[in-house]
């Protein structure tokens, strides 16, 4: 599985972004889908992550309430819609592929990432 994530750009503070995570190959659906986040020189932070069948999500709780996961298996693509962006929220997003959790050992395939900045 390839993983491509776009979306990313300049937004102010209270503003939104929709990112997206473009998958090749034909095992896409077999996966459970999450998406991660690193600011510079901070740790790599859990931010959402989606099921393979999209029946079941999980949040980091810095953004629970605020982001929203969600995935089309006949597109291969995974959406990350980002709500009421903060400052914190600044850090480049990456999308991976594996077993859905908070763990990010726990994914076998990762993106590029796309950087987020959210302005004051």
């Amino acid at each position: 599985v390839q993983l491509q994530a776009s979306g990313g750009g300049l937004v102010q503070t209270g503003g939104s972004l929709r990112l997206s995570c473009a998958a090749s190959g034909r095992t896409f659906r077999r996966h459970g889908m999450g998406w991660f986040r690193q600011a510079p020189g901070r740790e790599r932070e859990f931010v959402a992550a989606i099921s393979w069948g999209g029946a079941y999500t999980w949040y980091g709780d810095s953004v629970k309430g605020r982001f929203t996961i969600s995935r089309d298996n006949a597109k291969n693509t995974v959406l990350l819609q980002l709500n009421s962006l903060k400052p914190d929220d600044t850090a480049i997003y990456y999308c991976a592929a594996g077993s859905p959790g908070r763990d990010p050992g726990m994914y076998d395939y990762w993106g590029q990432g796309t950087l987020v900045t959210v302005s004051s």
